[in-house]
């Protein structure tokens, strides 16, 4: 029995002392992130992403290797700059050649001249299918699973594209549509134009309403399809640090670094869907939890008590707010069956306008 006892104390305290050092952990992340926001330090998407990835990886994550990854595509994009030559007479050909470079380095196989014989075929990136929410493993959200497998999704391949946009000095911009995440350019040839990294990909706008779950209200209200700018983006890497926090330490997490996480997100991008489901999600788990507390029934039961009425009220002022901004939750199997009629009906929703392909090797 004592033996029993011990061990149970020895495996408590084993898992306080890792909680302590994992919240310890997300709270410098926080101050990392929010500097950035402040502008105290400053800005790069490519350190914002790695501090939340290395973050829920107990701060084990390779940073050399991470920069050294990265470097090798920047390489590779500036290399296919240089060696061909993009059909396009328009003032901005500088960037367009450089959007054009990096389309190629996530989607085409490239083939490398290693010397005179021998050529090395560089692969593409793909979708991978698998646990695409990161239900199962978050990591599978990260661009360090996708650097490691070459296989990403809707968060982790826009957000690949966005670090070698900026290495590179390229206008690249993250949008947002329901369950997804895109990148959004804008030339003088074409205006702002889309283009999809699940797919290879260059959907027209009718594509993303195609889904039925973006609401002209979205729209109106900037929910979904804006080109958001450098903060945002910021913004956008919080609201992960958040998300997996409150995964890896489950019903260890402190609802208030949550909260603390999604407030600073939603004070520079005040309208960011995720963000505010996640914050109403929290309100929700502390009221819960106080329900739970004062065994009670219904929520009535505790509005004598004022934290709980309070709660209650910033809870569904929350949802109101959400859904007059025009969010519709959309199905799991929905947005898959959305993310496939993109190839299915390509020549439906791809914007034949862009001319990035028009190319010819120097």
């Amino acid at each position: 029995m004592k033996i029993t006892l011990t061990l149970i104390l020895t495996l408590l305290f084993y898992q306080f002392s890792v909680a302590q050092t994992t919240q310890e952990n997300y709270e410098i992340a926080f101050e990392e992130l929010n500097c950035m926001l402040n502008e105290t330090c400053e800005s790069s998407f490519k350190k914002a992403v790695f501090i939340v990835e290395n973050a829920y990886n107990n701060n084990t994550l390779d940073k050399k290797y991470f920069d050294k990854h990265i470097q090798v595509l920047t390489d590779l994009a500036k290399q296919l700059i240089v060696s061909r030559e993009l059909i396009y007479d328009f003032e901005d050909k500088e960037q367009v050649e450089k959007y054009a470079a990096l389309f190629s380095v996530m989607t085409d196989t490239i083939p490398i001249q290693l010397d005179s014989n021998q050529i090395l075929l560089y692969p593409p990136f793909s979708y991978d299918f698998n646990d695409i929410w990161g239900h199962s493993d978050w990591s599978n959200m990260f661009v360090t699973k996708l650097l490691k497998t070459k296989q990403g999704n809707c968060h982790s391949l826009p957000y690949l594209y966005k670090i070698l946009a900026d290495e590179i000095g390229a206008n690249s911009h993250i949008a947002v549509a329901p369950n997804h995440f895109y990148i959004k350019h804008q030339s003088k040839a074409n205006g702002w134009y889309n283009k999809e990294l699940t797919s290879g990909i260059f959907p027209i706008d009718a594509w993303l309403m195609a889904s039925g779950y973006i609401h002209l209200d979205a729209i109106v209200n900037k929910l979904y399809m804006e080109a958001l700018n450098e903060k945002q983006s910021i913004a956008l890497c919080m609201t992960d640090l958040a998300k997996g926090y409150d995964r890896k330490m489950g019903l260890m997490a402190d609802c208030e670094f949550i909260l603390k996480c999604c407030d600073t997100a939603l004070q520079y991008y005040p309208h960011y869907i995720n963000g505010l489901l996640l914050k109403a999600e929290t309100k929700r788990k502390q009221f819960d939890a106080l329900m739970e507390k004062h065994y009670a029934e219904y929520p009535t039961d505790i509005f004598y008590i004022p934290e709980a009425r309070q709660l209650f009220t910033e809870m569904t002022e929350l949802y109101s707010q959400i859904h007059e901004l025009g969010y519709r939750k959309m199905p799991e199997e929905m947005y898959l069956d959305w993310l496939v009629s993109l190839k299915e009906q390509r020549s439906k929703y791809e914007n034949k306008n862009i001319i990035n392909f028009n190319i010819k090797s120097n």
